[in-house]
């Protein structure tokens, strides 16, 4: 029998949002820079999670409060730099590479979480999930990069998504670690957004020459909406209490089956082809996850 617990549901359900992201950030690029979107999405995602916050930290007690403030605050901030880093690596990499070598050497975080978790956390990874973990990197190889590409002749922009998957898998193993230390993972998911919401305005101020005006917020009004409240303030905020109950390496392995639900939304509301390439990928992601989430002692 497999494995699966409420966390992994959770996770499984913020992959499916997060798929159906990448529609929505792909329409908002239309009338908006990448940062002045991200801008307006965090500020989004942190308003979504205001009310919800006060209204859970009457749940908590004051004691539980005060011994977890300074990780409560101290993790916030550290979980929004790293998403801020991120994000940014990805949208400027894409300029100088494919979306596939994007796509792929981002989902790679997947093997470096459970290396950075070997080494800062001595956390030790199962050989079933290592097993998992090639089956999905193999999968997502063969959904993001067309037939006749490679991605072993890195350019600038590769780099840059490179570096991003360092930042990925950093914040996955911040999540998990702040995960079973805060009490508060509402109010800490909603201080990791206003970080971002202000990093990225910083950022839009540096590097867009673009003047931003109203209707063009209100233009992409409905991309923004589902990439502010649904993926970043919902998903990211399952994404941590996902994390409480599932090991990191588990964690990244299943947050990478997002792919294969983007895949899934762009025919959908795309229409972009769907062959045998993308079955093998979507079945070989499948069986890693599978793989993993399987007792190892039934494999004896």
């Amino acid at each position: 029998m497999l494995r699966l617990s409420p966390s992994h549901l959770i996770l499984l359900v913020v992959a499916v949002i997060w798929g159906g992201g990448f529609v929505a950030q792909k329409s908002g690029l239309d009338n908006l820079g990448p940062y002045s979107f991200n801008t307006a999405r965090f500020i989004l995602a942190t308003l979504s999670l205001v009310p919800v916050w006060f209204y859970m930290r009457r749940g908590l007690l004051s004691e539980e409060r005060s011994n977890d403030r300074r990780c409560f605050w101290v993790g916030g901030v550290v979980a929004g730099v790293l998403l801020t880093a991120g994000l940014s690596m990805q949208q400027v990499g894409l300029q100088y590479t494919t979306a596939g070598n994007a796509g792929f050497i981002t989902g790679m975080y997947i093997v470096i979480v459970p290396v950075l978790g070997l080494l800062f956390f001595k956390q030790k990874t199962r050989w079933v999930t290592w097993a998992g973990i090639v089956l999905a990197v193999l999968g997502l190889y063969q959904l993001s990069v067309a037939p006749g590409s490679s991605i072993f002749s890195m350019n600038y922009g590769d780099g840059l998504q490179l570096i991003g998957a360092l930042f990925w898998a950093l914040h996955v193993l911040t999540l998990g670690w702040l995960a079973r230390r805060v009490n508060d993972l509402v109010g800490l998911s909603a201080v990791q957004f206003a970080v971002c919401a202000v990093a990225s305005y910083i950022l839009m101020l540096s590097f867009e020459e673009q003047v931003v005006q109203w209707d063009d917020f209100s233009a992409e009004l409905v991309p923004l909406l589902y990439s502010g409240v649904m993926a970043s303030g919902v998903a990211f905020t399952l994404q941590i209490i996902g994390q409480r109950g599932v090991a990191s390496e588990i964690a990244a392995l299943i947050l990478s089956f997002e792919a294969v639900f983007a895949l899934l939304t762009g025919i959908l509301f795309l229409g972009e082809s769907f062959g045998a390439r993308e079955l093998v990928g979507c079945g070989l992601m499948m069986s890693g996850i599978l793989l993993t989430l399987w007792p190892e002692k039934q494999m004896r």
